[in-house]
């Protein structure tokens, strides 16, 4: 079992929904990785920061899922980041109603020691520079690194994002972000120029439409879980990114073949992280409701065809 490292924001959000509103709930990309990379019970270690006013009993929960905490620095007399969000009626467009990066402002990532040798690296959505001194701290070429993200980075930080993304293996981006990268609007040309970049596989995801993987001429599609109601769309990328590697950690096989069951893993800890406001439904999930759950999707998508 390869050991993981997680780069992302641990942080509060506050989430409105036509189902409800939260008050300040635990959130962030390197939450909602690690949380999904635990069902895989891998090795892992998040690196982060979080201001003094970040609760012990969040980090306790963290670590009762065998997540190594020590990478996330915790700056007594500051403000963790805070992000806050009002979904429409769709559940795919939001607005965001407030953004405080506070000491993620000034965030320079520091991995701990005993994880610099770690095979797999999962660099959640923050700025490609941060992303960037991550890899320069491992002492060895990680086995795999997957990079997630977004359009932000893209309008404010492109030449940056740019080299970044020459130094990875594998890139989850959305549709929409991937038509900006590459100007290109069919997701087959998008996806071709991304590989040009650099990364050897990229993963498209499309919400509740599932997600694309691609791999020289090679292509899979994965369907997203239909569901009867979705209270939270938040995180859900992050969890499928989360789940995606840590499945991969586990079986040490980054093979395309391999990559496949881990975006129906992937998709699969996604479907549930919607079910529940934040990180709700992710904290109160067993394996067996996760066999269940990729029993669906198995059930999903195979079929019978006869070809004349």
């Amino acid at each position: 079992m390869s050991k993981l490292v997680i780069v992302g924001t641990v942080a509060f959000d506050a989430i409105e929904t036509p189902f409800g509103k939260t008050d300040k709930i635990l959130g962030g990309a390197g939450t909602f990785i690690g949380l999904a990379a635990s069902n895989f019970q891998v090795d892992s270690a998040i690196v982060s920061i979080v201001g003094g006013d970040f609760p012990q009993t969040y980090l306790d929960l963290l670590k009762e899922r065998n997540i190594d905490v020590s990478g996330i620095e915790i700056v007594e007399d500051g403000k963790t980041f805070f992000w806050s969000g009002k979904y429409h009626n769709d559940m795919n467009s939001r607005d965001t109603l407030a953004t405080e990066l506070n000491v993620l402002e000034h965030f320079n990532p520091v991995v701990p020691e005993i994880y610099k040798d770690a095979e797999v690296v999962m660099l959640g959505n923050l700025h490609p520079s941060v992303q960037m001194s991550v890899l320069k701290q491992m002492n060895k070429k990680p086995k795999l690194v997957v990079l997630d993200t977004m359009n932000f980075w893209m309008d404010c930080a492109l030449e940056e994002l740019h080299k970044t993304i020459k130094h990875i293996d594998v890139i989850t981006i959305n549709d929409e972000e991937a038509r900006q990268l590459t100007g290109e609007y069919s997701l087959v040309v998008a996806a071709r120029k991304i590989h040009e970049m650099g990364p050897k596989y990229v993963v498209i995801k499309k919400g509740e439409h599932g997600a694309l993987l691609f791999h020289d001429d090679n292509v899979f599609y994965a369907p997203a879980l239909p569901l009867e109601e979705v209270f939270d769309p938040t995180g859900a990328g992050d969890t499928f990114a989360g789940g995606f590697t840590g499945y991969l950690a586990k079986t040490e096989d980054f093979s395309f073949e391999n990559m496949k069951n881990a975006v129906i893993h992937g998709s699969a800890l996604a479907s549930f992280c919607v079910e529940k406001f934040g990180t709700e439904r992710m904290l109160n999930l067993d394996s067996e409701e996760v066999q269940r759950r990729l029993r669906q999707f198995q059930q999903l998508t195979q079929f019978d065809i006869e070809l004349t």
